[in-house]
């Protein structure tokens, strides 16, 4: 369980350098929450999705788990199909250019390059 979070959302915020602000349920982050169920399935159409096309390559596709409602700054804002966004509820979040992470990478690299072997 802990996988399929890090990998359908924890390593997403990791990679734009948003987290701990999103992807962390804890005080003073804005993680948004899906609850999914594992068990029901759903067959992908564009005619079912809630975006302004009319064609998707996945069409006719069937999976299992669904995603049955969604919460955002504490409120749902989709469940079991209906959408209840409100118009200039988001807001923008800054994603500096370095993830604190990139110094480790760094230091791991000058660590490891290649050195010049004295055979003097």
């Amino acid at each position: 369980m802990n996988e399929f979070v890090a990998v359908t959302s924890a390593n997403t915020v990791k990679i734009f350098n948003i987290y701990p602000r999103k992807g962390l349920i804890a005080a003073g982050s804005d993680a948004d929450l899906a609850i999914f169920d594992p068990q029901t399935t759903h067959k992908i159409s564009a005619k079912t999705h809630h975006q302004n096309v009319d064609f998707n390559i996945f069409e006719g596709m069937e999976l299992t788990g669904v995603n049955v409602a969604s919460v955002s700054q504490g409120k749902v804002v989709y469940q079991d199909g209906d959408v209840r966004t409100e118009q200039g509820a988001g807001h923008y979040i800054d994603r500096p250019c370095f993830a604190p992470y990139y110094g480790a990478m760094e230091k791991r690299s000058a660590a490891t390059a290649p050195s010049a072997v004295d055979r003097s």
